[in-house]
C-alpha cells in the first residue's frame, strides 16, 4: 500500500506548454468577428511515469503566461493537489491579470492536472468526478454568418440527420438577412429539431428584442449573447420581455465566481467554458452556484472536456458540438468521442480524460 500510494501522491515534474494553428476549413463569421484560423494552446503536466494534458482556444500568448508564470508555481507540488495549484496560479496572476489570457491559461493547466490526477489514480476523469449522469446531450454548432444559404442548410441539416435534435446558428452581422438565414434553417432542419442562435454580442438591448420576436415566428427557443455579456441589465431586460418560450443564454466570458454571480438572474440558462473559468476546477465552481439557484448549466465549445465534466453536474444542460472545435479534436486526439443519438458517453476504459495528442498530426500545425 505504501509504495502505491508513493506512485500517486508524486511531486509535479514538469509544465510546458505547446501551441498549433489550425486554419479552417472555410471563412467564418460571427456577429462581432471574423477568422480564418483556430488558435489550440496545449499543456503537458508531467508526474511519476503519467502525463496529463490540458488546452484552451484563444490566444498563442496564453503559452507564454503557462510557461514564465505559472510552472514555476506549482512544479514540486503534490500533482494530486490541484485545487491547491490553481490557487498558487491564480495568486501568481494577481499584478499581471488574471481573467482573459491569464485565465484562459490557468484553466488549460487545471484540465491538464486533473487529467494527470485521474491517470495517477487510474481511472476515467468523469469518475474521479462523481459523475450522477452516464452521458451528455449535444447540440450542433455552426451555421457562420459567412456561409451561403446552402452551406447552412447543409450543416445544420447534417447534425439532425446524425441523431443530434439541436442546433445553432450564428446572427446579428447582417440583421437585415437573418431573419431569411433562420427561415432557411428551420426549413433544412423541419419542425421537431431545436433551432438555437447566437449573436455573440451583436445588438444593443432594444434591437434585441426586435429580433427575438421575429426569430421566435420561426420556432427558435434559444437566444445566445444577444447583447454582451458585460451588459447584465441589458441581458436581464431581454430574459423579461423575451416571447414566450424562448431562452437567454449567457456565460462563454465569465472568468471568476464572480463573473458568474452577476449572471444570475439575467439568464435562463448558464453557459461556462472549461477552457477560460478556471478549468474543470473553475467549471464545478460554476455548476455550484447555477444548482443553489435552480440554473440549468451548459458547456461552451471543447466538446472533449465538456463531456466529463458535465456528467458530474446536478442540473446539466447540454455541450456545444461546436464545429471548429469538433474539427480539430477530431484532427489531433486519439479516442475523440463522437456522439450516439445526440449524446456523449465518456470512455470509462481508458484514465483520464481518455485522448492523447496524436504528435506526428498536430506537429503540422504547430506555431
Amino acid at each position: 500500500m505504501t509504495a502505491v500510494l508513493e506512485r500517486i501522491d508524486t511531486p509535479l515534474a514538469e509544465v510546458r506548454a505547446s501551441v498549433f494553428v489550425v486554419p479552417t476549413d472555410a471563412h467564418e463569421s460571427d456577429g462581432t468577428l471574423e477568422w480564418d484560423q483556430t488558435t489550440l494552446v496545449l499543456v503537458e503536466a508531467a508526474a511519476g511515469d503519467e502525463t496529463g494534458i490540458g488546452w484552451t482556444y484563444g490566444a498563442a500568448a496564453a503559452a507564454k503566461v503557462v510557461e514564465d508564470e505559472l510552472a514555476s508555481m506549482i512544479v514540486g507540488m503534490s500533482a494530486l493537489d490541484v485545487r491547491g495549484a490553481q490557487l498558487a496560479m491564480r495568486r501568481a496572476l494577481r499584478n499581471a491579470g488574471y481573467p482573459g489570457i491569464g485565465a484562459s491559461a490557468v484553466s488549460a493547466v487545471d484540465i491538464a492536472l486533473w487529467d494527470l490526477k485521474a491517470k495517477l489514480l487510474g481511472v476515467p476523469l468523469v469518475t474521479l468526478l462523481g459523475a450522477i449522469h452516464e452521458t451528455a446531450p449535444v447540440y450542433g454548432s455552426g451555421g457562420f454568418c459567412s456561409y451561403t444559404d446552402e452551406q447552412l442548410a447543409r450543416q445544420l441539416a447534417g447534425w439532425v440527420d446524425d441523431g443530434i435534435p439541436r442546433v445553432k446558428m450564428k446572427v446579428g452581422r447582417e440583421p437585415d438577412r437573418d431573419l431569411d438565414r433562420v427561415r432557411v434553417a428551420r426549413l433544412a432542419i423541419g419542425d421537431d429539431a431545436e433551432l438555437y442562435v447566437d449573436a455573440n454580442g451583436a445588438f444593443v438591448p432594444e434591437g434585441a428584442l426586435r429580433v427575438a420576436d421575429a426569430y421566435a415566428a420561426w420556432g427558435v427557443t434559444w437566444f445566445e449573447e444577444p447583447v454582451s455579456s458585460n451588459d447584465v441589465d441589458g441581458l436581464r431586460l431581454l430574459r423579461s420581455k423575451a416571447p414566450p418560450g424562448m431562452e437567454i443564454a449567457a456565460g462563454e466570458y465569465a472568468y471568476t465566481p464572480d463573473d458568474f454571480r452577476a449572471l444570475l438572474g439575467a439568464v435562463d440558462c448558464l453557459q461556462a467554458d472549461v477552457t477560460r473559468c478556471g478549468g474543470i476546477t473553475g467549471f464545478l465552481q460554476a455548476a455550484s452556484l447555477a444548482d443553489a439557484f435552480e440554473l440549468d448549466l451548459s458547456g461552451h465549445t471543447s466538446p472533449t472536456i465538456h463531456a466529463h465534466v458535465i456528467c458530474a453536474v446536478a442540473k446539466a444542460r447540454h455541450v456545444e458540438w461546436f464545429h471548429d472545435h469538433v474539427r480539430i479534436e477530431r484532427m489531433l486526439l486519439d479516442g475523440f468521442l463522437e456522439p450516439e443519438g445526440g449524446q456523449l458517453r465518456p470512455d470509462r476504459s481508458r484514465p483520464g480524460l481518455g485522448v492523447e495528442l496524436k504528435r506526428a498530426d498536430a506537429r503540422r500545425y504547430a506555431a
